[in-house]
């Protein structure tokens, strides 16, 4: 039976949620494509957090899967795109950069002064 202090440090150690990490300068990169374009286009030594759109979604970690058969130090960013955008961290589309209001039910507000 796994210990459940191995089991809940390594969740920390390979995931990571939107108020721990930064979407900003993403690289959109399908789980299909990593394999042949992930040495071309991120340093070997780079930290990689890879997400889907939701919780409901496992490209991310298929992606982090693909990325560490690589050799890259990858997390998951649990909650996905979507917990990133309803917790008010900036998305960008073609327009630009964005901030969705923080959905209550997710963010708290009055952190989000740094952002």
């Amino acid at each position: 039976m796994i210990d459940r202090l191995d089991y809940f440090a390594a969740r920390l150690a390979f995931e990571t949620d939107p108020s721990d990490g930064r979407v900003s300068g993403a690289l959109h990169m399908p789980h299909s494509e990593i394999a042949h374009r992930a040495p071309e286009e991120i340093p070997a030594d780079a930290e990689v957090v890879v997400y889907c759109w939701s919780p409901g979604c496992n490209g991310g970690v298929r992606g982090a899967l693909e990325f560490a058969r690589l050799g890259y130090r990858v997390r998951e960013m649990i909650g996905g795109f979507e917990y990133w955008a309803r917790e008010g961290y900036p998305i960008e589309d073609a327009e630009g950069v964005h901030h969705r209001p923080v959905d209550p039910l997710t963010g708290i507000p009055r952190i989000r002064t740094h952002v």
